[in-house]
């Protein structure tokens, strides 16, 4: 297995066609909705068209997003997204999802540790930040327990319904 974006229990990977059942599930859960710009659902027509489309190169996309799968089945169990790359500033954004199923089993955990990795050794990136509501403790808790420092809080950053909600930005020099 290629150590650059796998560990023993996970990997990281280009998004496939048969990934299209589990993005819709996600796309439209709407509990996810919350950590999310998405303010309406998907069909499975343009999530088909997203896959059939999809260039995986965060040089010309700015972005990139790979499934986080389990190696002993090759079951994807989340996503990890760059996104807002910058190849000048040698930064991008990090989120990450995991399915509801697999939380609280330190999935994120990896997947964070070998995307920093991954970006570090392999595209060259000197930062990576991500952007967490406050209120998403678990979330914070992982990205600090992984070298991310709070760097600012970003006040009434988040609508959700008609209430506003505080972020933390946090950043990890890589």
């Amino acid at each position: 297995m290629n150590t650059i974006i796998s560990n023993d229990i996970i990997s990281l990977r280009a998004v496939e066609p048969t990934d299209l059942p589990t993005l819709y599930s996600w796309e439209n859960d709407v509990a996810l909705w919350s950590e999310t710009s998405t303010m309406a659902p998907y069909s499975k027509h343009v999530l088909q068209q997203y896959i059939d489309n999809y260039v995986c190169d965060i040089y010309a996309q700015r972005q990139l997003r790979l499934m986080i799968t389990l190696n002993r089945t090759d079951e994807a169990i989340g996503a990890l997204d760059f996104i807002d790359f910058s190849p000048l500033d040698n930064r991008a954004e990090v989120g990450i999802v995991i399915d509801s199923k697999f939380r609280r089993q330190s999935f994120a955990s990896q997947a964070i540790e070998i995307a920093k990795r991954y970006a570090r050794n392999h595209i060259g990136m000197r930062q990576l930040y991500a952007i967490v509501r406050t209120d998403n403790v678990a979330g914070l808790n992982t990205f600090l327990h992984h070298g991310f420092t709070a760097s600012g809080t970003l006040k009434n950053w988040v609508r959700r319904g008609l209430q506003y909600h505080d972020a933390v930005i946090l950043q990890c020099v890589l």
